[in-house]
């Protein structure tokens, strides 16, 4: 077997709470040596959010900084940038989530780290990027999304948009966004001997993906109408009706054939000429659908279009999801200690993803990460008893 893609890889990670988190998570799932850095104080605040677990530790901490090793330091002396920068000069990449200007408050910013290591991949992720005049706001995801003109297309469109369960800012823009660029950045340092600094805005990567919303802008003139376009809920073959058990089956029959199919699966043949009617004009169509599918449970349709080329599939719970057969053929549900986990969700050839270590306690591997980078016992003791780790 070989060795991981990203082994050798060396990442000092100051991060968070989600976004940053999971993105290294990703970078150590794939082989990267991460180490968490947390203050001396509360650490990641992840660590008791939702409430704290057994051992003090949450499932959401749990979740997101597997594969890692945690190291304790107090960035507000000078004894805590000293280490920081000593384990910079062998770092390969070092990933924060502090507001603009906390870093070189600290003294530990990209321009002092690539004074001494100027090969480094620097990314910083922030709600609204280094500059430009939200730079320093507070938000949440909900904000991000705001801004970016997303949230406003989410729900149905006699009412107020619907805050959504999946964190779209967090974790496109502050994790796959941030993974893309610290990716791109090493191959270009491995390349020429020179890092980069990566500015990842999770606002950014939001309104750069909002393609649909766009393109209805450009057609139009005008931002469309919630719930009103073609993905989002205007088209009767791309929707989601509800059973007569109160769950959901999702339609995605957007291309003819699939339609057809579906249409002489559901008895009702004589809407294969429908197939694109949109709006107002569509509402028969969807009526007609919803009355279908009203008539048995999602067990029942569930079983009947399992083998139908149509696009047509249940709406899962998370618990059934877990089990079902795709995920579980493809590797994408794990335990850890009895507990279900992710996968990585990218399947590489010559290589097998596992979980070789646990969320680390605060502070597990402070010894034995300095040790490497050259620290004796009698310094490594000091630096404890000066509460600086």
């Amino acid at each position: 077997m070989r060795e991981k893609p990203l082994h050798g890889i060396r990442v000092l990670d100051l991060t968070r709470l989600l976004p940053g988190p999971l993105a290294t998570m990703h970078l150590a799932d794939m082989g990267a040596d991460v180490i968490k850095i947390e203050d001396t104080g509360a650490g990641d605040y992840a660590r008791t959010l939702m409430g704290a677990g057994s051992g003090g530790m949450s499932e959401y901490f749990r979740v997101l900084n597997r594969n890692k090793r945690g190291l304790r330091l107090d960035l507000k002396q000078a004894g805590g940038r000293e280490v920081f920068l000593r384990l910079a000069k062998r770092a390969d990449i070092i990933v924060e989530g502090f507001r603009p200007g906390v870093v070189k408050k600290l003294g530990v910013d990209y321009d002092a780290v690539a004074a001494v290591n100027p090969r480094i991949v620097y990314c910083a992720i922030t709600g609204y990027g280094q500059n430009g005049p939200y730079a320093m706001r507070a938000g949440h995801d909900i904000n991000y999304i705001g801004y970016a003109g997303v949230l406003d297309q989410i729900g149905p469109g006699d009412g107020q948009p619907v805050v959504p369960n999946f964190q779209i800012a967090d974790l496109l823009g502050g994790t796959l966004t941030a993974v893309m660029g610290i990716l791109a950045a090493l191959v270009d340092a491995r390349a020429h001997g020179q890092g980069r600094y990566v500015d990842v805005a999770m606002t950014d990567a939001v309104l750069a993906h909002a393609v649909v919303p766009l393109v209805a802008l450009l057609e139009q003139g005008h931002p469309p109408a919630r719930a009103s376009q073609r993905l989002s809920g205007g088209l009767p073959c791309y929707n989601v009706y509800a059973t007569s058990d109160g769950r959901t089956m999702a339609v995605g029959a957007l291309e003819p054939k699939f339609w057809h199919a579906l249409c002489d699966a559901l008895g009702c043949p004589e809407l294969k000429s429908q197939h694109t009617v949109f709006g107002s004009h569509g509402m028969p169509v969807k009526q007609r659908l919803a009355a279908i599918f009203a008539s048995q449970t999602q067990s029942h349709w569930t079983q009947k279009l399992a083998h139908l080329d149509a696009c047509v599939s249940p709406a899962l719970t998370i618990e059934e999801a877990l089990a079902d057969e795709q995920f579980r053929a493809r590797g994408m549900v794990v335990e850890e200690n009895g507990a279900p986990r992710f996968a990585l969700p990218v399947k590489f050839s010559d290589f097998e993803f596992a979980i070789e270590r646990s969320a680390p306690q605060p502070g597990e591997h402070s010894a034995e990460v300095l040790r490497e980078a050259g620290y004796g016992d009698a310094e490594i003791e000091s630096l404890r008893a000066g509460g600086i780790i």
